[in-house]
């Protein structure tokens, strides 16, 4: 009997009534009331942090040390419980004034958050509770997430949600009727009510009334218990509309900046649009608002719009500090974007160019120091996407050059610890490997809590055969970061090469668990089931892997793996072409195509196949599988010739040098 979804989705026109049915569900017993998740109430994470707010207080009496593993993710979601969670792990950045801060995270830091509230409330819940939540489809998207990944990874604990918006997969829809009842009061639920009427009764009220009420409830808001989350919602909404702008405006930058420095792009998004309407076009404080908004839509993808804030500052400005900026942000919209079919990296040279020249003329010899280095810092990944290493190279020391020579020694660490991070991976890909570990070093002494570069790191140790160093890399990235995917995939494949495919594998799942949509997982986890003989496991994910990318090559070669080993040889054959087709430098798929071609009789066409592979890449297994086949053919010599370069290869392998000495006895 299929199980009825846990988790039960409410869709109504009207607030009202979806609360009302949220109430009345048969559910465990609910963690708080229903919370309004409108995003305009407490910012980005309006319903992470109610449930935190729930849970933590609790927390910290039971078990201290859980909360302490959460710290990032707690302090991220639920600011006003930072008072109650210390920083335990804390980058430099915290401690920058705003014109050093220059690194704006990835949006992947939400799904690390949202992984490491999930991890915490379901380690934390002791028996079964529910979270009712309503206005979903006036969330940010960062709660929206958040709520999937809780839906996906806590099994102690059922949502209840209401929306406007169809449900989400998985949900069990209920549906509900409009019921009677009074109007809302409009400023009451901080402009957040849907009902018409309370709507209609708000314009009513004089201009001056409405602006009164506003700054009232602003007020309050200020000086409540989440008087910080309100200061990321409500709070800059109400002055928006109250009677004072230079206060509205001043909220709105406070909640932008925070938003930057948590990588809640969407919210720096909506945040400073609003920002900008209060701003004289062209003044100091636009360009402010202007330029955290443009690189929040870069981060996202949205490269039309930041391109216009970026040409309406052009437009708009004759300072050359903002002319600068505005040029290296349109530069890297095409050196970074993720699609290298949509880059122009001549574009892109031709505006970061602009703004080297600008920069050089500064006149301030620090500030000089700092955006010219910048620059150079920009052009060099333009030079690294066009396949200059050395140009590349060259730039970046010269921007370290300047750093050193121009600034104050304590003064912009994280410029710092970027232009060392940069060297680092530019040394490693020339090969001058020793040069490279120790930028690496250097960087992670100026923040030992950014967790990127002990990853980096990691790779370049595991290159050069450092196998225990590269692991306490990954693991240390684990400890300082939230649930971080990638360390898990680098630990996993640091154990596959070490044949531990258990350990390999659990990795793997774990990487799973935090990104459902990490393809190269998939792909290595079937491998190895496949290796471990575990078929049907092995075929789900190369199913769950196809949907994500139906033309996978490596995925096809498992899926000809696994039809060769069930006998359904046609569909094999079907599989490995379709590896090869979609890319035929893929070794294994020549080599376990001629295995299946040698079993069902075509030794000519394994020989073929296996003659592809080796010149892929030498392999004693090759050139002895080939042997085998050349021996079926009834060509000896070739095949001695084979069993001896795979003797050469791998000169310990017993099965090669019986067969090399049957065959020379033979001979």
């Amino acid at each position: 009997m299929r199980r009825r979804p846990n988790h039960i989705w409410v869709r109504g026109d009207l607030a009202r009534d979806r609360v009302a049915a949220l109430r009345a569900l048969e559910t465990p017993p609910p963690l708080e009331p229903v919370v309004n998740g409108h995003r305009r109430l407490r910012g980005p994470y309006t319903i992470g942090g109610a449930l935190l707010r729930a849970l933590v207080p609790a927390a910290l009496e039971r078990s201290p040390d859980l909360v302490a593993d959460h710290d990032i993710e707690i302090r991220a979601v639920a600011p006003s419980l930072r008072p109650l969670v210390p920083a335990r792990r804390q980058t430099i950045e915290a401690r920058l004034p705003e014109d050093e801060r220059i690194l704006v995270p990835a949006p992947r830091r939400t799904l690390r958050i949202a992984n490491g509230i999930a991890e915490f409330v379901r380690d934390h819940l002791a028996e079964p509770r529910t979270l009712l939540a309503d206005n979903l489809h006036e969330a940010d998207p960062a709660d929206r997430e958040l709520l999937g990944v809780l839906a996906r990874r806590v099994p102690g604990l059922t949502l209840a949600l209401g929306s406007a918006e169809p449900a989400w997969e998985g949900m069990r829809p209920v549906e509900v009727l409009p019921l009677d009842g009074p109007p809302d009061d409009y400023l009451a639920s901080d402009c957040t009510s849907d009902d018409p009427r309370a709507y209609r009764a708000y314009l009513a009220l004089a201009p001056e009334e409405r602006a009164r009420r506003h700054d009232l409830r602003a007020a309050e808001l200020s000086a409540g218990a989440e008087s910080a989350e309100s200061a990321l919602g409500a709070v800059p909404y109400h002055l928006e509309h109250g009677g004072d702008p230079d206060a509205a405006t001043r909220a709105l930058w406070a909640a932008v900046d925070h938003c930057v420095a948590e990588g809640f792009l969407h919210a720096v998004v909506e945040l400073g649009s609003r920002g900008l309407r209060l701003c004289e076009p062209g003044s100091g404080l636009w360009w402010r608002f202007a330029h955290r908004t443009a690189t929040a839509l870069a981060g996202l993808g949205r490269r039309a719009q930041a391109q216009e804030l970026y040409d309406q500052a052009r437009r708009g400005s004759v300072d050359p500090v903002v002319h600068a900026a505005a040029a290296y942000g349109t530069a890297m919209l095409d050196a970074r974007d993720r699609d290298p079919a949509r880059r122009d990296l001549t574009r892109a040279r031709a505006w970061i160019n602009e703004a080297i020249a600008i920069s050089t003329l500064l006149p301030d010899r620090r500030e000089r120091a700092f955006k010219l280095g910048f620059d150079q810092n920009g052009r060099a990944l333009v030079e690294l996407r066009e396949g200059r290493l050395r140009e590349a190279l060259g730039l970046v020391e010269s921007a370290l050059d300047l750093a050193g020579r121009d600034l104050p020694p304590d003064a912009h660490p994280q410029h710092r610890m970027v232009l060392h991070a940069n060297r680092a991976q530019l040394l490693a890909r020339l090969g001058r490997r020793r040069e490279a570990l120790a930028d690496f070093d250097v960087a992670i002494g100026i923040d030992p809590v950014f967790p990127d570069h002990y990853l980096d790191r990691g790779n370049l140790l595991l290159e050069m055969g450092r196998t225990e160093a590269a692991l306490a890399d990954y693991e240390t990235a684990m400890r300082v970061s939230p649930p971080l995917p990638e360390a898990y995939y680098n630990r996993a494949e640091l154990r596959l090469a070490a044949g531990d495919l258990e350990g390999a594998r659990a990795d793997l799942g774990h990487v799973l668990d935090l990104d459902p949509g990490c393809l190269d997982a998939y792909v290595n986890r079937a491998g190895i089931l496949e290796m471990l003989g575990e078929h049907e496991a092995a075929r789900r994910d190369v199913e769950a892997g196809l949907a994500l990318d139906p033309g996978n090559a490596h995925l096809h070669g498992v899926l000809g793996q696994l039809e060769t080993a069930a006998g359904r040889y046609a569909e094999a054959r079907l599989a490995f072409d379709a590896a090869l087709a979609a890319d035929a430098r893929l070794a294994s798929a020549w080599a376990n195509r001629a295995t299946l071609r040698f079993e069902t009789g075509d030794s000519p066409g394994a020989v073929e196949d296996l003659t592809r592979a080796i010149e892929l890449g030498e392999d004693a297994a090759l050139y002895f599988n080939r042997a085998t086949a050349l021996d079926a053919l009834g060509r000896g010599r070739e095949a001695l010739l084979d069993l001896r370069r795979a003797l050469a290869l791998a000169p310990g392998d017993p099965d090669v040098r019986a067969a090399l000495e049957r065959h020379e006895k033979e001979s």
